[in-house]
């Protein structure tokens, strides 16, 4: 067996530190709430949800937020209400926002949605919102946290815990779309796509004739008759 020296020793463990914190993607954690970065006033982001009030927020096919609630610098929502959707629409952006779920829920987050149909869903991709241990639509991965919903399928493992804050963007730029969550970007399509028409054809979205071919939208979060938390929500347009 042979003799390394210390210092061989010391430089091999800090190589195998290195390369698996590079393995590792971690997301940025917010130490202040619902506050943009020095970084992120650069690029031109800007918040969408204030920590205090819900302005700038209204109800699906509604003037008002019945259901919803801020709660601790969180929009929050527990019981009966509608999908709560943003006053202005968006075309091509980064949407950055932080979620929690209480044990066994399911909301979502959409993007381009109009208000051409009675349901929200009917036109706007979803971004799936989920406690991946206890809800039953994370048995298949197409409905599981991070997916676009019935379609594209986020890999396990990403998720934190119900009850904990995960860090999401979704990216949207012509027909191009990304789902990032904690770090890792989990999925990736193209609107319009071969590949996406035969998905939706095979789904239940295809009795939706528009659906996902909005050029631009209100971006909205689920009501699914469980709590859930939003903050941090910021965007940035293209």
């Amino acid at each position: 067996m042979p003799r390394w020296s210390a210092a061989f020793l010391l430089a091999a463990l800090a190589g195998a530190c290195a390369t698996h914190h590079v393995s590792t993607p971690i997301a940025p954690q917010w130490v202040v709430p619902n506050t943009l970065s020095p970084d992120e006033e650069r690029q031109g982001f800007r918040p969408l949800f204030d920590g205090t009030t819900l302005n700038g927020w209204r109800d699906f096919k509604r003037t008002d937020t019945y259901g919803w609630d801020v709660q601790d610098g969180t929009i929050h929502h527990a019981g009966d209400g509608t999908d709560l959707m943003t006053v202005d629409e968006f075309k091509d952006f980064e949407l950055r926002l932080d979620w929690k779920i209480a044990p066994g829920g399911n909301s979502g987050i959409f993007y381009r949605a109009t208000e051409e149909y009675p349901e929200i869903y009917w036109s706007g991709p979803e971004m799936q919102v989920l406690d991946d241990a206890l809800h039953p639509d994370s048995h298949n991965r197409l409905t599981s946290a991070g997916s676009a919903y019935g379609l594209y399928a986020a890999p396990a493992g990403v998720v934190r815990p119900a009850g904990e804050w995960n860090q999401v963007k979704i990216v949207v730029r012509g027909h191009h779309v990304e789902h990032w969550m904690n770090g890792v970007k989990v999925v990736e399509y193209q609107l319009g796509s071969s590949d996406w028409t035969a998905k939706v054809a095979g789904g239940k979205f295809h009795e939706w004739p528009n659906y996902g071919k909005a050029p631009q939208g209100h971006i909205g979060v689920q009501v699914h008759g469980n709590e859930v938390w939003y903050r941090s929500v910021r965007i940035r347009t293209f």
